[in-house]
């Protein structure tokens, strides 16, 4: 068993996802998936019952206020998951776009928002790889929804730098960005060299490596993911790199949100940015 790093961590601890059994035929379709993918597909039945995703409402309200857009305006949601921004942004009137790597946590957003009445466009693909027509006037992208999750040797710069410039395509100018990530200090703070030592952590790269366990109906499976916590520097460099102008870059652990300084071991920080007016 491992330490618990992130949401991720805590969610397969806390709570062990059963799979159903798969023919050869999905096992083929499975081998073929990203690890991340196969994690939130395992985990989607019980991810609502995570703690940290019982602020919706009070994280919709900041965002409404910190986007400034009006109802109808269109938001991108980059990894969001079983849609539960995506849906109550729905429901207060703003269209919105959901995309996600995980079939399993779409079949549950897209649920959902048929039981609530809403209509949300949901899009299945890969972060650094998604594209759209649509032009957008705000993104959002949290709680661990694709940035800073690998898969074991993939380069985390590359990634990261891939999803912000699918983001920054997507937005109109002017257009503003939400972001949540891994807070790289409070993983400095928490590893050991003993952690650098066994290659768990790689203070190079701030990328901790995870075994976890799912529990299918063959038994135990084992999960190997990445995840990359950054520095407040890094992201203004990256996000700068990408075309997007920083404006803040706060605390942003889940149910915390505000303008307020970084806690040197929470577990987010929050990163608004804005394409720039005149950027094509």
């Amino acid at each position: 068993m491992v330490l618990e790093p992130s949401h991720v961590a805590h969610m397969s601890r806390r709570k062990g996802t059963r799979l159903a059994a798969h023919d050869d035929k999905e096992r083929d379709t499975m081998a073929a998936q990203s690890e991340w993918e196969r994690f939130f597909n395992f985990h989607a039945p019980q991810y609502m019952d995570n703690p940290f995703t019982q602020d919706t409402l009070a994280e919709v309200d900041f965002l409404i206020d910190e986007l400034s857009l009006e109802p109808g305006s269109w938001i991108l949601d980059v990894g969001c998951g079983t849609g539960r921004h995506a849906i109550e942004l729905a429901k207060r009137g703003y269209q919105v776009t959901g995309v996600d790597i995980s079939a399993g946590m779409l079949a549950l957003a897209e649920k959902t928002a048929s039981e609530v009445g809403v209509s949300v466009e949901w899009m299945q693909a890969d972060a650094t790889e998604f594209s759209t027509s649509r032009s957008y006037d705000a993104a959002i992208c949290l709680c661990e929804g694709a940035f800073g999750l690998l898969n074991v040797g993939e380069d985390p710069g590359d990634h990261d730098l891939r999803i912000l410039r699918r983001i920054h395509a997507a937005l109109k100018p002017g257009g503003r960005l939400v972001m949540t990530t891994l807070n790289g200090l409070a993983k400095i703070r928490r590893c050991t060299q003993e952690d650098v030592q066994s290659g768990r952590f790689d203070p190079l790269t701030m990328v901790e490596v995870l075994t976890m366990e799912v529990e299918t109906e063959q038994g135990k499976e084992e999960v190997t993911l990445a995840e990359r916590g950054y520095l407040p520097q890094e992201l203004s460099r990256l996000f700068h790199e990408a075309g997007l102008e920083v404006e803040h870059i706060w605390g942003g652990t889940a149910g915390q949100w505000g303008h307020r300084q970084i806690d040197l071991d929470e577990m987010e920080v929050m990163v608004v940015a804005q394409k720039p007016v005149d950027a094509t």
